[in-house]
């Protein structure tokens, strides 16, 4: 017992006079935190610039009218049915989109994972190439797919089921925008897949799991944070979605960014645009409370996007 104490103590006396015991945080010195604020303060400047001055401008005209301050532009566009209907559709589109990209994404996602060396490089071009594509040369490509006389159609003429309208409608908007946001749910999901050990699948077959019953129990509980960080991301970015709507969408499929560009364009109105562009950000808002008290924002951040 005696042999044990001398080893301690002298651990204790080796030890250099200031030095933080064993486990203890270390102190952030000056210097350190100089640095850190050295690396955030550029990120911080520029969305001060580019983000934080314009929201403010969008708030400030969102309360102006021809005689101040008013609060008639909100008033205004809760009042008129139409811009609740079409708030209604936006966020239906969205949802719908990110239910459709999801469904899409986690079998081409959990291939990929699991796949590697030229394989893998031949899917991930077949995704990301089209991804670096300009977005209105994909869209026209779709148009061109879509169309009466589009490819899609011919096959179907020839099955004796076609043809059918696609486009200017609900259909090639919810085509259109599941093509363009699949890239950002399958890489959000495949990042987070990839980091899975594959160990402990192997585990629940040796124990008598079947191939199935491993993937359900085991895999796909540890792909659920890529699920809830890709929905989320592909879910904010349809809500603001313009140029697929504006190019195959038809008059009845007005999302919330087609009527606040036509307000700035065409009527001159921008403060009850900047209303619509407010009201807008105050829902998502809301889906991102409303998110945070079932999923938990926590599962964002241990999503590796």
């Amino acid at each position: 017992m005696n042999a044990r104490l001398p080893s301690f103590a002298g651990a204790a006396e080796r030890r250099p006079v200031g030095d933080p015991p064993a486990g203890a945080v270390p102190r952030r010195g000056p210097e350190r935190r100089w640095r850190t604020a050295a690396l955030v303060l550029p990120a911080l400047g520029f969305l001060a610039v580019f983000f934080v001055y314009p929201m403010a401008g969008i708030l400030v005209r969102s309360f102006t009218g021809s005689q101040g301050f008013t609060l008639g532009n909100y008033v205004s566009a809760i009042r008129d049915p139409a811009y609740p209907r079409i708030f209604g559709l936006t966020f239906q589109i969205a949802f719908t989109v990110t239910v459709a990209t999801l469904v899409l994404a986690y079998p081409l996602a959990y291939k990929l994972s699991t796949v590697s060396g030229p394989v893998a490089a031949v899917l991930m071009a077949l995704l990301l190439v089209p991804f670096f594509t300009d977005l209105l040369v994909r869209m026209f490509s779709w148009m061109v797919i879509l169309g009466r006389d589009g490819l899609v159609n011919l096959v179907l003429s020839n099955l004796g089921a076609g043809p059918v309208r696609l486009l200017y409608g609900r259909a090639g908007v919810l085509i259109g925008m599941t093509y363009a946001l699949l890239p950002y749910m399958t890489l959000t999901l495949y990042s987070v897949m990839r980091g899975i050990d594959r160990s402990l699948l192997q585990a629940a077959n040796n124990l008598g799991a079947s191939e199935w019953q491993a993937f359900r129990r085991v895999f796909l509980p540890l792909s659920l944070p890529g699920v809830f960080g890709g929905s989320l991301l592909v879910f904010v970015l349809a809500l603001g979605y313009f140029v697929t709507p504006r190019l195959m969408g038809g008059p009845h499929d007005q999302m919330i960014a087609m009527v606040i560009e036509n307000q700035v364009e065409m009527s001159l109105d921008v403060n009850f645009a900047s209303s619509l562009a407010v009201l807008l950000l105050v829902l998502a808002i809301g889906g991102f409370v409303v998110y945070d008290r079932i999923v938990g924002l926590r599962s964002l951040f241990e999503s590796k996007v």
